[in-house]
């Protein structure tokens, strides 16, 4: 059984074939070995990168191909679709509008055609610390000026990425918390070139999680980097990675819809081929419903997210249509992982089925990038006019 698409553009449609023909050069067992030995797939980014999928919202200008945010949507959902996974590269995506829209043209011009290449690896994204979670004001990393340049010194964590990316988009506080009036001024981007990094003080330690994520702790230990590195104006860095946050959780969620969609697949599939007692499972309604309760919950979350992107495009306000659209796809794809399980029953734990990786890896969305409880904050307070609860 193959879930039919939604009506889309041809444009949309070729991409989405395309990347499923790449995609299929990259068997299971891929997958596999790289969960076995925690190995970031390099070849696969490398193909991607290649093919011009992951510079699809830079610039023809820069050597990108121009392409609209439903695009890169697209492509992280086929990805998930195909049993792949998109973490290992999809940060570069969101990363770049940061840069797009606050970058100078100094640094447009010096960094986006070689990301568009694939020269240059823009994966790092440098904001959680291990005292500030979530709430990002709190960040402790500063980055002091000393005339042409910055000095920087704090701690990153859940930084996936770092040891395979030339740069990182970075925020740290440029103005101590007590002398600003908010407590999201004072916060600024940079772009790090990491290569320069690591020879100045800077360390990476990777940590050990339950999925396949390459993600670390990164330590800034008088960091220098140029003036030139700052990106938009000094302070004003928290309203740069928020314009961001919108593409983050549309991205996200269209690659759970993905994750739904693998999940939805192979559970109707083996149920119709697996037989016990004389009968195929899926005759039985305990196995046939919470599969098509699984689908009708990814449908519904699958027209939010399109619904967020159109939004994206137009210009509109899409901060309630993105949220729920990625709280809804990760419950969606959760709910998808776990009626896999049961149909397959104990099969579901065998590596050789891919259920028990993809079940792992899908888990995370309903906390990173944002935990589905903050999403309920924000639709209470910012949609519903609720006070602020935090």
């Amino acid at each position: 059984m193959t879930i039919k698409d939604l009506p889309e553009s041809e444009e949309i449609t070729q991409i989405r074939e395309s990347v499923r023909r790449l995609c299929a050069t990259f068997s299971p067992e891929y997958w596999r070995k790289l969960d076995r030995e925690n190995a970031y797939p390099t070849d696969f980014v490398k193909a991607l990168s290649d093919a011009g999928y992951l510079s699809v919202l830079i610039p023809e200008d820069y050597g990108g191909s121009g392409l609209p945010l439903s695009a890169a949507a697209a492509i992280l959902e086929e990805v998930q679709r195909a049993g792949a996974n998109g973490a290992a590269c999809h940060a570069q995506m969101y990363i770049m509008g940061a840069l797009l829209r606050h970058g100078s043209e100094a640094q447009k011009e010096n960094y986006l055609p070689g990301i568009a290449s694939g020269e240059l690896r823009l994966q790092a994204f440098g904001v959680t610390e291990p005292t500030s979670g979530t709430d990002t004001s709190s960040i402790k990393t500063f980055a002091r000026r000393e005339g042409d340049r910055y000095v920087i010194n704090g701690q990153k964590v859940w930084t996936s990425r770092a040891e395979h990316s030339d740069l990182m988009l970075l925020l740290a506080r440029t103005t101590p918390k007590e002398e600003v009036t908010k407590r999201t001024d004072g916060l600024s981007v940079f772009i790090v070139d990491m290569r320069e990094a690591l020879k100045a003080g800077m360390t990476i330690k990777p940590i050990r999680t339950m999925m396949n994520h390459s993600t670390t702790e990164v330590f800034f230990d008088d960091v220098v980097v140029p003036a030139t590195s700052l990106v938009g104006e000094e302070g004003k860095g928290f309203r740069y990675i928020l314009s961001g946050m919108n593409a983050e959780r549309i991205l996200i969620a269209a690659e759970c819809i993905g994750d739904a969609k693998w999940f939805i697949d192979k559970a109707s599939s083996y149920a119709n081929e697996r037989s016990v007692f004389g009968r195929p499972i899926g005759q039985n309604q305990g196995i046939q419903f919470p599969i098509a309760r699984a689908y009708a919950e990814m449908r519904a979350a699958e027209l939010m997210v399109h619904e967020a992107a159109r939004r994206f495009e137009a210009g509109e306000d899409c901060g309630e249509q993105a949220n729920i659209a990625k709280m809804l796809a990760a419950e969606a794809s959760w709910a998808a992982a776990e009626a896999c399980v049961q149909t397959f029953g104990g099969f579901a734990f065998a590596e050789e089925y891919d259920v028990e990786r993809k079940f792992r890896e899908t888990r995370l969305y309903q906390v990173a990038p944002i935990s589905t409880n903050l999403i309920l904050s924000y639709v209470s307070e910012h949609v519903l006019g609720m006070p602020r609860s935090y």
